[in-house]
């Protein structure tokens, strides 16, 4: 007679495989988060210094600092998603679901690390040259969102992983 923990682990279910659903949970808030935290105060550098010159252009130039921000809320989107499939034991959580949640927070994670930086850079310099010429804003604009579409990428990836799982 065996009883629920034995059951509940498995050779296709051990202890551990709850770890790597957690540990995508940690990579896509932490990579994530790093890329919005970065695209924030990248942009928000280029912002301070338009505001020194020319305060009327501050309101449009935060637009890379709230595309930034979108960066993190596709990272927590995909870490409640994992965090919802996780149970207390005597739910079994296969090796298999661990690793395709590992693969879904690392690819939001780090697409969005990769966002955050794009959008930082692009903004910063996108903002400065906004100051120097009006005309320059509608191309900011559209660098800005083929950055954000990076974020965008992982976050489908994520979520074609997570239902894989």
């Amino acid at each position: 007679m065996t009883s629920i923990m034995d059951a509940a682990e498995s050779e296709y279910a051990p202890k551990f495989a709850p770890f790597f659903g957690m540990a995508g949970i940690a990579f896509a808030m932490i990579f994530g988060c790093l890329g919005a935290a970065y695209g924030t105060a990248k942009s928000g550098i280029g912002i301070a210094g338009v505001g020194a010159y020319r305060p009327d252009l501050v309101m449009k130039s935060l637009i890379p600092v709230v595309m930034s921000g979108i960066i993190a809320v596709y990272a927590l989107v995909i870490a409640v998603l994992i965090a919802s499939d996780i149970a207390p034991p005597p739910h079994t959580y296969s090796l298999f679901t661990g690793f395709m949640h590992l693969a879904a927070g690392l690819s939001v994670g780090l697409a969005g690390l990769a966002a955050g930086y794009a959008i930082g850079v692009v903004g910063d310099m996108g903002v400065r040259c906004y100051m120097q010429q009006s005309r320059v804003f509608v191309g900011m604009v559209l660098i800005l969102i083929f950055g954000e579409v990076l974020g965008l990428y992982g976050l489908i990836v994520g979520l074609i992983l997570h239902s894989k799982s």
